[in-house]
């Protein structure tokens, strides 16, 4: 019975020796040290606190000594959880209708902030399915952008008014196009057209597209309320984005030969002039998705091959411009693509070229010695294998001749060429081979040349200049940004290409109108100095005026006369086109 009460005893003992609420362990700890003279240590010891926090405690209790040690600790009380708080608001609000979207721009004005994901995840648990996708009157209102009209070239608004545009740089390409029968051209071609929408109006939207440098066909969509685009293509508003798609689409592969002819023909008529000697060279479009169909080529700007379109691109290498362009080629078909060309400048020329520079990838053996038999001289390179490497290191230092190439500005000037005739597997007859080095490459080059009689410093220059040529192709295909397959706007690469050849004639001729200073000019800076400006357009009865702000290469423009154009536009009543600098 003693031992009995003796272990209760104890039992009621350790609830004050071993307290378990903070307040209550803080009073005994105190009490110990302030009444039963516990040394501090054994104090701290005994209650769990380290000796400096049990000093702490120790030192605050006698600068407060009439502290309060068993009221109830205040707390507030916990508010439900934020999802459980706005469950209800949020399913009152799925039964009218709302998106998860407006559900959570409804609760943040009502000062609660939920995610999309906690949203949809209350919904789910309450058992709601995915909303249908609405109409935009079925929607909450709220900011949405401006819907614009429909594309109609019969609701074109030619009343007298004045607006602002940003694009008046365009207008400089009108009278060219007014000169240029391209109504009859794309009839004669069968591309497709409506009466909302005729052929000549759907390709003059996708060229101002591709005229205008930076804005891709994309793009479209920032400017679909400028009026000065819509006037230059003869319509009410430009087509959107969907349309451009869908037109391209539409037009048959075989339109694409007929109309590059016409259009080849058209702008010689002009006084395109054509040179004699031409740059040729394979591009590839890359393509990013998951065609089975689609072949894997070279891409030089990253340095290895992948999926993309290959396109056959010829540049004039006096007037750099494109002048011929093919995205229908296979693997299987590339090699005898120069032949075609040929062909084709035979057919619009009346004679066959002078002159074809390419690298040594483009062709084969065999289309060389074609080439050779048809008297079209050529210069390419070839490829270097070992065995040739090894020869050119044992030639002699002697029979390495040093030449000077002094049109070209490039550091490595003074190379050595050391000069043989070889022959080849399927070419007839000898050909000349020209090893060239310290041209700033740590392998000799090897051009290959039906050229027997000219100097090697006239083949090595011309050569130089392809390789410069060759990143004016690359700035060209940039520019007009066809340097990749849009997946917002699937755009057809044949489309892509006529409209890359139109746009770069039509850059040709304005900068051999403007003068000599920009004869050469890359299209960039031509569209960097002329063509990105704002413009004021004024209608009227008998005249469109395109009044341009004062700008540093104006007096370039006024110069060529364009101050005194007054051009008759079929497709906008027959008024006249006249430009105000200044």
């Amino acid at each position: 019975m003693i031992i009995s009460s003796g272990k209760e005893i104890t039992g009621v003992a350790d609830a004050f020796l071993l307290p378990s609420n903070a307040t209550h362990r803080q009073y005994e700890a105190l009490r110990a040290f302030f009444v039963d003279n516990v040394p501090s240590a054994l104090t701290a010891e005994r209650f769990g606190y380290t000796p400096g926090s049990f000093r702490v405690l120790c030192h605050e209790f006698r600068r407060n000594p009439g502290r309060e040690f068993f009221l109830p600790p205040t707390k507030k009380a916990k508010s439900p959880p934020l999802r459980e708080r706005v469950r209800q608001m949020i399913i009152t609000l799925r039964k009218q209708n709302s998106s998860v979207y407006d559900i959570r721009d409804a609760l943040v004005q009502s000062g609660e902030k939920l995610s999309a994901a906690s949203i949809s995840t209350i919904l789910k648990e309450e058992g709601f399915a995915r909303l249908p996708r609405r109409r935009d009157d079925e929607r909450p209102a709220t900011t949405r952008p401006d819907a614009a009209d429909v594309a109609d070239a019969r609701a074109l608004d030619l009343s007298e008014r004045t607006f602002r545009t940003k694009v008046g740089g365009l207008f400089l390409f009108l009278p060219y196009l007014a000169r240029i029968p391209l109504e009859s051209m794309l009839a004669e071609a069968k591309f497709p057209g409506t009466k909302m929408m005729p052929a000549a109006h759907a390709i003059r939207s996708l060229l101002a597209m591709k005229l205008f440098g930076s804005a891709r066909h994309s793009h479209v969509m920032s400017y679909v309320f400028d009026e000065g685009l819509a006037l230059f293509a003869g319509l009410n508003v430009i087509p959107k984005r969907s349309f451009l798609t869908e037109y391209s689409c539409r037009i048959e592969p075989d339109c694409y030969p007929r109309i590059m002819q016409s259009w080849f023909d058209a702008v010689k008529k002009l006084g395109l002039k054509r040179g004699g000697s031409l740059d040729l060279d394979f591009h590839t479009i890359p393509f990013h998705g998951e065609d089975a169909l689609m072949q894997k080529h070279y891409i030089s700007k990253r340095s290895r091959k992948q999926k993309g379109v290959l396109a056959f691109v010829a540049q004039d290498s006096e007037t750099r411009v494109f002048c011929y362009a093919n995205g229908d080629l296979r693997k299987e078909q590339q090699n005898d693509e120069i032949l075609k060309f040929v062909e084709f400048w035979k057919e619009r020329t009346g004679r066959l070229p002078q002159e074809l520079v390419f690298d040594s990838k483009l062709t084969t053996y065999a289309n060389l010695n074609e080439l050779n038999k048809m008297g079209i001289d050529f210069i390419t390179l070839r490829r270097r294998s070992d065995t040739l490497l090894e020869e050119l290191r044992q030639a002699s230092g002697s029979a390495w001749r040093q030449i000077h190439l002094s049109n070209v500005s490039r550091a490595f000037r003074t190379p050595k060429v050391l000069e043989t005739k070889i022959r080849l597997s399927d070419y007839e007859g000898p050909i000349r081979q020209l090893a060239v080095r310290d041209l700033g490459h740590d392998k000799p080059t090897l051009l290959l040349t039906n050229q027997l009689r000219r100097s090697p410093t006239k083949l090595i220059d011309r050569y130089a200049q392809r390789m410069l040529i060759e990143n004016g192709i690359a700035d060209g295909i940039d520019f007009f940004h066809m340097d990749a397959l849009s997946s917002a706007v699937a755009m057809k690469v044949n489309c892509d290409l006529q409209l890359t050849l139109m746009a770069s004639s039509l850059y040709r001729l304005l900068g051999a109108e403007i003068g000599k200073e920009y004869t050469d000019a890359k299209s960039r800076r031509i569209f960097r100095d002329f063509i990105d400006a704002t413009a004021v357009v004024t209608i009227d009865q008998s005249a469109i005026t395109i009044q341009f702000q004062k700008r540093a290469h104006n007096p370039y423009l006024l110069k060529a006369g364009f101050d005194r154009k007054r051009t008759r536009i079929p497709w906008l009543g027959g008024r006249r086109l006249q430009f105000v600098f200044g």
